[in-house]
């Protein structure tokens, strides 16, 4: 009996640590996070992550067969580390990656508005044509701001359909 006990506690905490981390939340997507520091970030991609000026442009990471987009720039981290290499946003397709909540890509404008509705501080917002000239009829954008983290949660949504999710620091502009 002891033995059966003992086979089934290493079986069940066998099974919690093999569990695949798709957390989402407004600080990160999986084990990647919001002001983690480049040289972190890149010993869980196991590569080089490049910093790039032009802003459509991001590192694709491939975490448990799922994509990640990271963003790298210098950022203030704290005072005694400013302008440090750093996450400075995440994005990912993936409908594996779900909040706590259960919302990520797949998920429809009224279940975030249901999963949301008394969360303080949410929006939702026109997107634009990708000329950016003109404002979009199908797209738009569910954002959840993490004030105490000085971050943004945002979804996107084509035809009220969240087909991304995006981190990123909010520098209150």
């Amino acid at each position: 009996m002891k033995k059966l006990t003992l086979i089934l506690t290493l079986l069940f905490f066998g099974v919690i640590c093999a569990q695949e981390n798709y957390e989402l939340t407004t600080l990160r997507i999986g084990p990647y996070k919001i002001f983690m520091k480049a040289d972190e970030a890149e010993k869980i991609a196991g590569k080089k992550l490049l910093q790039f000026d032009e802003w459509e442009k991001s590192n694709t990471v491939n975490f448990q067969g799922e994509n990640i987009e990271i963003k790298i720039l210098n950022i203030f981290i704290s005072e005694k580390e400013n302008n440090v290499p750093a996450v400075y946003s995440l994005s990912t397709k993936s409908p594996k990656f779900k909040t706590k909540s259960g919302m990520g890509v797949g998920n429809t404008k009224n279940e975030l508005i249901e999963a949301y509705k008394n969360y303080p501080n949410f929006s939702v917002n026109q997107g634009w044509e990708d000329d950016g000239e003109k404002t979009s009829k199908t797209i738009s954008y569910f954002n959840l701001s993490d004030l105490d983290a000085t971050t943004e949660l945002s979804f996107k949504l084509e035809n009220n359909i969240v087909t991304q999710v995006s981190i990123f620091i909010n520098e209150g502009c």
